[in-house]
C-alpha cells in the first residue's frame, strides 16, 4: 500500500506524525505532502493564481506553501505520487457537522475522491483540561484503518472519522458509531474589544444532534461518516 498522508495542522504537526506511525504500523509506505503552515478552517481553497513553492523535507516528504487540496492535487499531478490510498489528519480537533465544509483536513480527503482515489479524514475531538496521548491515537487510527479502508463504499464518497478525548489511561478503541452529520449549525458569537470582533464560542456547548456524528464523539466514541462529493 502506498499512502500519500497531509492534513492542514501542518507538516511538523504531532497528528501527522502520529498518523505516519499509524502506517507504519500496517506495514504500508507512507508519502507525506504537507502544508509548510498551518491552515485551519481554509475549506477548500486551492491555489490556480500564485506559483505553489514545494521543499523536500527528507525522503518522500514535502512541504507545500499551499492548502491541503493543493497538497493532494500537487501529489497527484506534480509529484507523481500515485497513492492506493489518501489520508488526511489527525487534525488536532474535531471536524463535525458544520466543520465539514469549512475544514481544510476534510478537504483533502475530499479532493482525492473527486479524483476517484480512496480517502480517510481523520480529526481528534480536544478537551482542552485534558492532554492528547498522540502514541494512543496512533493505535486507535491504525485499527480503525483495518477495519475501514477496505469497507465498499459508492464512487466519489469518503470517510470522514473523529476521535473522542478520552483520560489517559484509557487505552481500549472505543466503539465505532456510523452516523450522519449533524444539521444543527454551531454556536456564534463575538465579543467587541479595542480590536473588533473576536469570536468567543464554546466548541463544546454546541448543539448535539441526536445519533449524529457530534453526539456519538461528544459521547465517547468513534464517529464515523460517510461522505459524498
Amino acid at each position: 500500500m502506498r499512502v500519500l498522508l497531509t492534513n492542514d495542522d501542518g507538516i511538523a504537526a504531532p497528528g501527522l506524525q502520529a498518523l505516519e506511525e499509524a502506517v507504519r504500523l500496517l506495514g504500508w509506505q507512507p508519502v507525506i505532502v504537507a502544508p509548510a503552515q498551518e491552515q485551519s478552517q481554509c475549506g477548500h481553497r486551492v491555489t490556480t493564481h500564485q506559483h505553489l513553492q514545494v521543499e523536500p523535507h527528507g525522503d518522500q516528504r514535502f512541504a507545500v506553501h499551499g492548502t491541503p487540496a493543493d497538497c493532494v492535487r500537487l501529489a497527484l499531478f506534480a509529484l507523481d505520487v500515485k497513492p492506493d490510498l489518501v489520508l488526511s489528519g489527525v487534525n488536532a480537533g474535531g471536524n463535525l457537522g458544520q466543520d465539514i465544509v469549512i475544514s481544510g483536513t476534510v478537504a483533502a480527503a475530499r479532493e482525492a475522491a473527486y479524483h476517484g482515489i480512496r480517502s480517510l479524514a481523520l480529526s481528534h475531538y480536544m478537551i482542552r483540561e485534558l492532554a492528547v496521548d498522540w502514541r494512543r491515537t496512533s493505535t486507535w487510527v491504525a485499527d480503525i484503518l483495518r477495519e475501514t479502508h477496505l469497507q465498499d463504499h459508492p464512487p466519489k464518497s469518503f470517510w470522514n472519522i473523529n476521535l473522542p478525548h478520552l483520560a489517559p489511561g484509557q487505552t481500549d478503541l472505543p466503539p465505532r458509531i456510523p452516523c450522519q452529520p449533524a444539521r444543527s449549525p454551531l454556536n456564534v458569537s463575538y465579543t467587541l474589544n479595542e480590536h473588533g470582533y473576536a469570536y468567543s464560542a464554546s466548541y463544546a456547548s454546541r448543539p448535539r444532534d441526536p445519533g449524529s456524528d457530534v453526539d456519538v464523539c461528544f459521547s465517547g466514541n468513534v464517529a464515523i461518516s460517510l461522505l459524498h462529493v
